[in-house]
């Protein structure tokens, strides 16, 4: 079957890689796990082998729907949901997942994680192309910083675990690749309060600029003290919290 380049596919087909998924993510018996974006269903029959609680799968493509269907037909534990990953309602999944792995298309990178973490799952695993794996990652004093990034690390934690090449995936993609570990381990209701996102985002906003300039009538001189002639991408996700629990004072 040809690959949509709308729907960003690029499967993966080296075995090694797979393999090594499936050890990172400990996958087992006492799991109920969420797949996005099964597609032939490589990594879906890899997770069933390793007879997982129960799986669910969300998948956009409806011309995989025979394929996955009849899978299963033959593997009780697996629940197939058709739709829009970053539209879909995750709160109606049922058992709810405690894992989710996913292989992402850049384009919907951003807004598909913002959107998981507003539901109570600890350890994420992402397939993602290189440079979004590097802007989740980023560290402070770095350009690739971002408010995603930021708000992973004030959460849990996010590290690549394996970079992966192009020529691991069918068709092969323009970039490489790599794994990104994510858990949860903290401050849980952040994401759920807009004013976290708010912030974060108006700081981001003009790069250039310093977080005095960006927060203009929004946050003044004195609850930013000594961050107000810093730039957004110089904070530690410790002061940012530090911020935002000023502002939720004021």
């Amino acid at each position: 079957m040809r690959a949509l380049k709308r729907f960003g596919q690029n499967f993966l087909v080296d075995k090694n890689i797979l393999a090594q998924i499936i050890s990172r993510s400990g996958a087992c018996e006492n799991d109920c796990v969420l797949e996005i974006g099964p597609g032939h269903g490589v990594l879906t029959r890899a997770l069933l082998a390793e007879n997982v609680r129960c799986l669910h799968v969300i998948e956009l493509d409806e011309r995989l729907r025979p394929e996955l269907e009849e899978l299963a037909l033959s593997e009780k534990n697996l629940f197939i949901h058709w739709g829009d990953a970053v539209k879909f309602d995750y709160a109606e999944l049922n058992p709810f997942p405690d894992k989710i792995i996913a292989n992402i298309p850049y384009n919907i990178t951003t807004p598909l994680i913002w959107k998981l973490l507003h539901y109570d799952v600890r350890y994420m695993l992402f397939m993602l192309q290189k440079e979004a794996a590097l802007r989740l990652t980023a560290k402070p004093d770095t350009k690739a910083r971002y408010p995603l990034g930021v708000t992973i690390e004030a959460m849990g934690r996010a590290e690549i675990v394996k970079n992966v090449s192009r020529e691991c995936f069918r068709p092969i993609p323009e970039v490489d690749s790599a794994l990104v570990e994510i858990e949860i381990t903290r401050n849980f209701e952040l994401v759920n309060n807009p004013l976290w996102s708010e912030i974060l985002h108006k700081g981001f906003s003009h790069r250039r600029k310093t977080l005095l300039n960006n927060f203009r009538g929004f946050i003044d001189a004195l609850t930013l003290g000594e961050y107000a002639t810093m730039r957004a991408e110089d904070l530690t996700c410790e002061e940012w919290l530090e911020i935002y629990k000023k502002v939720l004072r004021t």
